[in-house]
């Protein structure tokens, strides 16, 4: 036994002024105070850091928790403090310590004041902390954040798979694993590494009733999160991007547009990211725009909403970062943007990893998929990735609840794909049995001679995200199973056979918001979003005026401005030079050599008919948005290679050449004819020029088309649209 008291809501009244227990907290501190290994898995918001903190303070001892973030360590130290008079009480140890700090934390365990210490799992690693845990009295060991063991959980961390064997090394003591998103595998995988397959589990629902659920696509995402935030003012929120390049770009975007965000990512240093912390637990700013570095176990109660400016790479990672939101209870708002062509994106970043880590990633992407693709109850699917059975028919707190997709019949197809399953012995993915059914003969197909079967190619009447909707639809009616330990192989559940013996009616939702969101980076030159929402006679009147400029000046009316940023003009009525600047695609250059005749008309345009324009809605952009602009037209002035700088900044030539686009698309002009001649002959040059000088559109795709695919490459194609908008529309 650890406890040295005696009642356990008289130690919380005492220490915490709390009258009652949340949950489970209670049984779980029990379980700890009798000494026995105790995991838990309780959401976000749940309580799960009481679970380790009462019974550290009840005890004799120091408690030991090993926690991944020195801004976690920092958040639940001072939250400690808060509740007691002496600091001493709790203490964190890790690289952000000077030798004189680290000194007085010991001192104050060695005299008994500090009854929790937190530690980062490289710092339990080092001899002389591990000697210095050998001698002195440890209540217990508390492992946070314990998904950081698994390979299948979203936030794997190496060093914690070697936690057990350096707790033995210290002694032997009682652990508690705790965690806020654990699947069936990621908890077995867990109490397999920590060597408490003996455990306690408590693990509470997973359900937030509080908390609303939306996907949207992945079109003009900037507007878009300007639009929500500013729609919820004074209200805090968390904005997640998987890079800090795009994290530094969408804070200040907020930044320019009136809003009071930060950003908050790796790149940051310790001292910035503790500041940027602070000042938004002390309310100085609204919003935090991050990587998923932060949130982990922040307390901060009152966060109203968690927008995704790109999908995470699992479910396990989504549901613990919109988790942050309305931990008080109250509202909260989870609205995460989509595109397919973001999780190709990720797909791409695997590559080079090793075999197995990759499948891992590719079948934790496909859960990801099916949750943002599904038009089923978004609750119920999140429950069910979890282990969870939730029965209500509409949840009434998501997208898809509150607005439900057509359904279409699929009993036939259904049918088809579990006999495919079938004839393939159950011993393959989505992707191989979508290619037997489509009858695509790729190599895998062919070794197995899945060709000769009865089921190859009939199926080829619907289209690859048909078969792929109805797989992940037909896993979450349970009528199959994935295993999981074998990288997603597809296998028909007991639901399955009952099916296939006695069919009936089976409907899905195939959604195609997703399929064509984000600008195609290679086929829109100007990389900039449509409108969707224009005014079709002022966008009409604009292209006309743009034909009439174009032919005076006997350039193709692509060059003057696209049709994306004719789109938003028609959508914001920018009435002066300055607001044509804000129009993506447009820019300083282009606005001051072509703008006039433009902002004119929409001027008139807006006074003859009195119209109320958006102003709220007209997102400044950032002057210079990042860096990288600067470091590609120094380097182009330099003649560097293209592919040299693409690694140098950690990107694809593919990427940098979109950036660069970008650049020349707003008017600024750019001569990168020193690397196109080292890449592309000169009558290829001379065949693609001409080409754009009479294309109607900008087109690479329809440049490829009328070209040949055979005789020339995208990046070809590309590079010369670059000069050929340089050299004749800038």
């Amino acid at each position: 036994m650890l406890v040295v008291e005696n009642s356990l809501s008289e130690a919380l009244n005492k220490y915490f002024g709390y009258e009652s227990f949340k949950g489970e907290q209670e049984a779980v501190i029990r379980s700890l105070l009798a000494g026995r290994n105790t995991f838990v898995i309780m959401p976000t918001g749940g309580g799960k850091s009481m679970c380790y903190q009462l019974p550290a303070l009840m005890s004799k001892g120091t408690a030991i928790i090993i926690s991944p973030l020195i801004a976690l360590m920092k958040n639940q130290v001072d939250a400690i403090r808060g509740f007691n008079t002496d600091d001493g009480v709790a203490h964190f140890m890790n690289s952000s310590l000077s030798k004189l700090e680290i000194t007085k934390v010991r001192q104050d365990i060695r005299d008994k004041k500090t009854k929790l210490l937190f530690v980062a799992p490289e710092s339990l690693t080092k001899d002389e902390n591990v000697k210095f845990l050998q001698e002195i009295e440890i209540s217990f060991f508390a492992i946070d954040e314990a998904h950081c063991i698994s390979e299948w959980g979203h936030d794997f961390r190496p060093e914690y798979r070697r936690l057990r064997p350096i707790i033995d090394q210290i002694g032997e003591f009682p652990i508690i694993a705790l965690t806020a998103t654990a699947t069936e595998k990621v908890q077995a995988d867990i109490q397999k590494n920590l060597g408490m397959s003996d455990a306690v589990v408590y693990k509470a629902s997973f359900n937030r009733p509080n908390l609303y659920y939306e996907i949207r696509p992945k079109q003009n995402v900037l507007k878009e999160i300007i639009k929500f935030v500013k729609q919820h003012t004074g209200k805090s929120g968390v904005i997640y991007c998987l890079s800090r390049k795009k994290v530094e770009e969408v804070a200040q975007t907020l930044t320019v547009n009136g809003i009071k965000a930060l950003p908050y990512h790796a790149g940051l240093d310790s001292t910035t990211r503790a500041k940027h912390q602070d000042m938004f637990l002390m309310e100085e700013v609204d919003v935090i725009v991050a990587t998923i570095a932060f949130g982990m176990g922040i307390d901060k109660p009152d966060v109203r909403f968690v927008i995704h400016h790109d999908i995470p790479k699992s479910l396990e990672g989504y549901y613990q970062e919109t988790g942050r939101a309305g931990r008080d209870g109250r509202e909260g708002r989870c609205v995460t943007f989509y595109s397919f062509k973001d999780i190709e994106k990720l797909e791409k970043f695997m590559k080079g990893k090793p075999v197995a880590e990759q499948e891992i990633g590719k079948q934790l992407l496909l859960e990801t998929v099916g949750y943002a693709e599904t038009s089923i109850c978004r609750r119920r699917v999140l429950l069910n990735y979890f282990g969870e059975k939730y029965d209500q028919d509409n949840c009434n707190s998501c997208d898809n609840c509150l607005h439900p997709k057509p359904l279409i019949e699929a009993q036939d197809e259904l049918e088809m794909l579990l006999d495919a399953i079938l004839a393939v012995k159950e011993k393959h993915q989505a992707e191989h049995l979508v290619n037997v059914l489509m009858g695509k003969a790729d190599q895998q197909v062919k070794t197995y001679k899945h060709d000769k079967l009865e089921v190859y190619g009939e199926g080829s009447e619907q289209n690859e995200r048909f078969w792929t909707a109805l797989i992940r639809q037909a896993l979450i009616a349970g009528l199959l199973d994935k295993d999981i330990d074998n990288y997603g192989l597809l296998r028909l559940s007991d639901d399955g056979h009952a099916y296939l013996k006695s069919p009936s009616s089976f409907k899905i939702a195939l959604d195609t918001n997703f399929e064509n969101t984000e600008t195609d980076e290679d086929d829109e030159f100007s990389g900039a979003g449509g409108g969707g929402a224009a005014d079709e006679q002022l966008f009409e009147m604009l292209k006309n005026l743009r034909k009439n400029v174009a032919k005076q000046i006997n350039l193709p009316p692509f060059v003057i401005f696209q049709d994306p940023s004719l789109e938003e003009m028609a959508t914001n009525y920018p009435i002066s030079i300055e607001e044509l600047k804000n129009i993506t695609g447009v820019g300083s250059g282009k606005a001051m050599k072509y703008g006039k005749a433009f902002a004119e008309l929409i001027k008139k345009y807006v006074e003859d008919n009195e119209i109320e324009r958006p102003m709220d809605l007209v997102v400044k952009s950032v002057v210079n948005k990042s860096m990288l602009k600067v470091y590609i037209i120094q380097n182009i002035d330099r003649k560097i290679a293209l592919n040299d700088m693409a690694e140098a900044k950690g990107i694809t030539t593919a990427e940098l050449i979109t950036e660069i686009e970008t650049i020349v698309a707003s008017g600024t002009r750019i001569d990168i004819t020193y690397y196109i001649n080292e890449v592309i002959d000169e009558d290829r040059q001379d065949e693609l020029f001409e080409y754009f000088r009479s294309a109607e559109t900008d087109s690479a795709a329809d440049a490829l088309t009328e070209l040949g695919e055979d005789d020339y490459s995208l990046e070809e194609v590309r590079l010369m649209r670059i000069r050929f908008m340089s050299e004749i529309g800038n």
